[in-house]
This record gives C-alpha cells, sequence and structure tokens, in this order.
C-alpha cells in the first residue's frame, strides 16, 4: 500500500511539472493587437530592455516598446523608406535595413536620427541584417518576384560587398554566439544554410542546415547555446533547432504568420515575435537566454 500511495504521488508530481513546463511554453499578447501595421518585423532589444520593431502605428516608423508592452512611435524614417530588419550593435547604435529605399541606416546611441550608413542600388530590398563579430553587417536581400536572392555584408569600413548571388528568397539571417557561423534562410525554397565566417567576415564551406516540406520561414535568432530559432510563416510556430542540425522543440503562437523575433526580458529569456498578421508582439518563455 505504501509503494502504492508513493508511485501516486511521483506520478502527481511528474504531471504537475509536465503541465508547468507546457504552460510556460505557451506565448502570449505582449502588445495590444493592431498597434503595428501587418509590415511588422525587426524586433530588436536595447540594454535599457525597450523593445523596438517597425511600422508602429503606419509604414515608415519605427515603434518603442516599454516592458509592460505599451508602444509609441520612436523615429520616423525619411522618405521612400521603409524599415525591415533592426539591429543593436554591443555600443548601443542601432542598425536598420531599409528594404524601399536600398540603404542601411545607423541610428547613433542616445539619438533618434537616422543616418545614412550604406546604400546600394544594386540591391533587390535589403530585408534582414545580423551584425558579425568584426563590425560586419550581414544582409539578407530577395527577390520576391523571381523567387531568387542575393547575400550582402557591410564592412566595419562601411563599403558593401557582395558575397553571394542566384540564391534563393533570401530572409532570415544570424549570426552564432562565437561569431564564427552565418545562417541564413530562404523562404520559398525553405531552405537555411550554414557558413563559415572567414577572418576578413567573408564566408566559406557553404552547407545545407535544415529544410522543410512546407510552410514559410522568416526571422531568426540565435539563444547563449547557439540553438536557432526560426519563424515558421502561416504555421505560427518557432522551431527550435540545435547547432547540430536536430529539432528540440516547437513553440505554438496565437497568430500564424510570424514574422521575426528576438530575445529580451529580465533574464534574457523572453522571446518576442512579431506577428504580420495580428499587427502586434507575442511573447514566450525561452530555456536558455539570448545571445546577446
Amino acid at each position: 500500500m505504501k509503494s502504492f500511495l508513493k508511485l501516486t504521488v511521483l506520478v502527481i508530481v511528474l504531471f504537475a511539472q509536465v503541465s508547468c513546463k507546457q504552460e510556460s511554453r505557451k506565448s502570449w499578447d505582449f502588445t495590444a493587437e493592431g498597434v503595428f501595421t501587418p509590415g511588422i518585423e525587426g524586433p530588436a532589444v536595447n540594454k535599457k530592455g525597450e523593445l523596438f520593431a517597425v511600422n508602429f502605428n503606419r509604414e515608415g516608423t519605427i515603434g518603442r516598446v516599454d516592458q509592460n508592452g505599451v508602444g509609441e512611435i520612436f523615429l520616423e524614417l525619411p522618405e521612400g523608406s521603409i524599415g525591415n530588419g533592426i539591429r543593436f550593435d554591443p555600443v548601443g547604435n542601432m542598425f536598420i535595413a531599409d528594404y524601399l529605399g536600398h540603404k542601411v541606416y545607423q541610428v547613433p546611441k542616445g539619438t533618434n536620427i537616422p543616418k545614412v550608413w550604406a546604400e546600394e542600388p544594386d540591391m533587390n530590398q535589403p530585408n534582414d541584417l545580423a551584425l558579425g563579430s568584426m563590425g560586419q553587417i550581414y544582409l539578407s536581400d530577395p527577390d520576391w518576384s523571381t523567387g531568387t536572392g542575393k547575400l550582402w555584408m557591410v564592412d566595419a569600413e562601411q563599403k558593401v560587398v557582395l558575397l553571394e548571388d542566384g540564391m534563393g528568397t533570401t530572409n532570415g539571417i544570424e549570426v552564432d554566439p562565437q561569431g564564427k557561423i552565418l545562417y541564413v534562410n530562404e523562404s520559398v525554397q525553405r531552405k537555411v544554410w550554414r557558413y563559415d565566417i572567414g577572418p576578413d567576415g567573408t564566408l566559406d564551406n557553404k552547407q545545407l542546415f535544415i529544410s522543410f516540406n512546407d510552410f514559410g520561414l522568416d526571422g531568426m535568432r540565435c539563444d547563449i547555446e547557439g540553438n536557432l530559432y526560426l519563424t515558421r510563416f502561416e504555421k505560427g510556430t518557432v522551431l527550435v533547432v540545435s547547432p547540430q542540425g536536430k529539432i528540440l522543440d516547437e513553440i505554438l503562437l496565437k497568430g500564424k504568420k510570424p514574422s521575426n523575433i528576438t530575445f529580451g526580458g529580465k533574464d534574457n529569456k523572453t522571446c518576442y515575435v512579431t506577428m504580420a498578421d495580428r499587427g502586434c508582439v507575442e511573447a514566450f518563455h525561452a530555456r536558455f537566454p539570448g545571445k546577446e
């Protein structure tokens, strides 16, 4: 009888632990629905814990959301520019990929004035960006009309370099925590590629990291362990993939069109996901902090 009671208690405890863990994996609304346009993208968190994303209230803006989920317009880009990806460098400068104006803007720390950091007319539409450990910026550059794409680098001296042409629809892009690996996905082709980053920032040893038979791919981020968090557009999930390409987890979201993801919160374990179909930001708890 005692053995039976001990077994019963153990089962109850395990069930409670699993239930608690499952509950922590559910997303919740961090902002109100509809405060951003369907073009919401590029989430990034500064050192103050403020969340930024493009197209708050209207196109061409950058929104700032406080830790309570309340947003406001932080800045407006010059006429003819609409932002997509956003990243912060270690100093706190903001970089914005302008897909309409074929530019990269820098917003120096402590200001809200965008300055042109790089410009390249041969770009299709600079979409998302990732920062390397040597001050370089990597840019995905899809051409949705032809299903093709390019990959660019802006080095620390602001020189624009074409790294690869003739790719699929390049979209999500991320550098691993050690600054040695670049991940780039192709949304239409549903593939994620892995590159080695050389001493000068150029790429080598391209390999297929993971591929899918359904649903699109969008923004990506790494946690501190090097796991890749991949938004599955139209599936409404975030997939967590190990550095070895093994699927570790899949988080179900409320909406169906997650466009990008970043880390923040007090312990840097909160994932903020921009939702194109809902015009808002959803959030969930990650098991590891973000790499930043």
